[in-house]
């Protein structure tokens, strides 16, 4: 019996190391495991760091056709939300040409500027801009597409090779041809489908720009 007892007691010790071993290799592949998972969120995190955004703009303000007369431009309004929300560096077109007219004086020079491909000068510049990997762009619809002062931009400063996203303020019609254009103008860039906006619901469509940039991953 004693030796039974004896047996039995070296048996329980045995399988004592056993499970403790056991349980501490278990922990170490979790400790493992959590560390590898860890180290692959922050690299997502480095890799979003390193892709620098910036937000091209053109935004009238005055007399708007819905919307009466304004202060800020619709369009500046979506790129400070976008920039508030992403955190991004921003530049706004702004033309050597006074804009500041009537609605209809203004739709008449821009279908004027339109049928003659007119490319009016903009002031000031980007000193670096391929630190930017992402870019979007936005104005608003003028004749069809974005004012003829934005495609002064276009020619000016090459964003091929760069993921581009427009945007525009319209009150009936959307997109219209900007995307289609800014792809012409940069045949070899990954440009993105885009988002449209009323001019009407822009001070209240916050909401709706940060839901669109959350679908593209910001």
């Amino acid at each position: 019996m004693k030796k039974l007892a004896g047996l039995l007691g070296i048996l329980a010790a045995l399988f004592c190391v056993s499970c403790s071993q056991s349980s501490a290799k278990n922990e170490h592949n979790c400790n493992n495991n959590k560390t590898n998972s860890d180290m692959n969120t922050q690299n997502t995190q480095i890799e979003t760091a390193k892709d620098k955004v910036l937000v091209v703009y053109f935004s009238q303000a005055g007399e708007q056709y819905s919307v009466g007369v304004i202060k800020e431009g619709n369009t500046k309004i979506v790129a400070d939300y976008i920039c508030n929300y992403i955190g991004c560096d921003r530049f706004e077109i702004k033309a050597e040409k006074n804009y500041n007219m009537s609605y209809n004086d203004l739709i008449k020079l821009a279908k004027e500027e339109a049928n003659k491909g007119e490319l009016p000068a903009f002031k000031g510049g980007i000193e670096d801009i391929s630190q930017y990997s992402t870019i979007f762009i936005g104005g608003p619809v003028w004749w069809g597409t974005y004012p003829q002062v934005m495609f002064s931009f276009f020619k000016k400063y090459d964003l091929n090779g760069k993921t581009i996203i427009p945007f525009t303020t319209h009150e009936g019609s959307g997109l219209a041809s900007c995307v289609e254009d800014v792809k012409e103008a940069y045949p070899n860039a990954n440009v993105l489908n885009g988002f449209a906006i009323y001019g009407h619901d822009v001070r209240s469509g916050e909401k709706k720009v940060i839901d669109w940039l959350k679908g593209l991953g910001f």
